[in-house]
């Protein structure tokens, strides 16, 4: 479902200990940005927090005003730190119930993996009025409430969940982009960035500078959710850049 009108933005809150001291390198971000930019939307702000409650409360309040969606990854396990049902329920005001749907899941996916014992049941827990977003490859299923998803930390078992939700959100016109790759230091074409952006009032620059065989480049990436504005932006900055004297290679160096 699609609103190309309207520029539909999410925020995402990563939580977990683990990620902050750097044991875990987060694998979650680029995954879920680049899902959402199918669907259609932005993802704007990333909050990393601890597993703390009442940082997950304050960051639950901050981007859920903020932002059309909200989607968080981590703390929905069956260990006593994984409290993001907890807090979450508690920044919405509801109580945290067993989800019948969920409790069965979970009976039959541990029925021959040694039953269901008080850990496992941690995660039917679900913050009062949820649905579930499927997951096929654990058995313990995430948490949709509203135009707020609860995701597992675990990479491979967000990715199920974001394809069970694939198709699901509304969203605008996905954003489209194109490379250009420049050997010239970006300071040197500042202004013709600028200049260019502003002329282009429906697109965006981004300047990525590097320095490899001994010498200095950039990649300049334009987006735009218009496939017509999108050309003719990069069509300006290639005859500006080459009018400069700077040789250019479509698609990026």
């Amino acid at each position: 479902m699609t609103s190309p009108e309207k520029i539909w933005t999410a925020g995402l809150i990563v939580i977990g200990d683990e990620i902050l001291s750097g044991r875990t390198h987060d694998k979650n971000i680029a995954q879920v940005a680049s899902w959402l930019q199918v669907q259609g939307i932005r993802l704007t702000e990333v909050r990393v927090v601890p597993d703390v409650e009442a940082r997950i409360v304050a960051a639950v309040h901050d981007l859920g005003a903020a932002y059309d969606y909200l989607f968080t990854t981590g703390g929905i396990g069956p260990t006593h730190d994984d409290i993001t049902v907890d807090a979450v329920a508690a920044a919405l005001g509801v109580p945290v119930v067993i989800h019948p749907e969920a409790r069965a899941l979970l009976e039959r996916y541990y029925e021959t993996r040694g039953g269901l014992n008080e850990g496992r049941l941690r995660m039917a827990r679900v913050p009062e009025g949820s649905e579930l977003i499927p997951n096929r490859m654990s058995g313990a299923p995430g948490i949709r409430r509203g135009n707020l998803f609860l995701m597992a930390g675990v990479p491979h078992i967000t990715a199920g969940m974001l394809d069970a939700l694939t198709g699901q959100l509304e969203g605008g016109a996905p954003l489209l982009s194109e490379t250009i790759g420049c050997w010239v230091a970006e300071s040197e074409v500042a202004d013709l960035l600028r200049r260019t952006e502003a002329a282009h009032d429906t697109c965006q620059i981004g300047s990525y500078p590097f320095f490899r065989e001994g010498r200095v480049g950039a990649n300049f990436v334009v987006r735009s959710v218009n496939a017509d504005d999108l050309k003719a932006c990069c069509d300006s900055l290639i005859e500006g850049l080459t009018a400069a004297g700077h040789g250019v290679t479509i698609g990026g160096i």
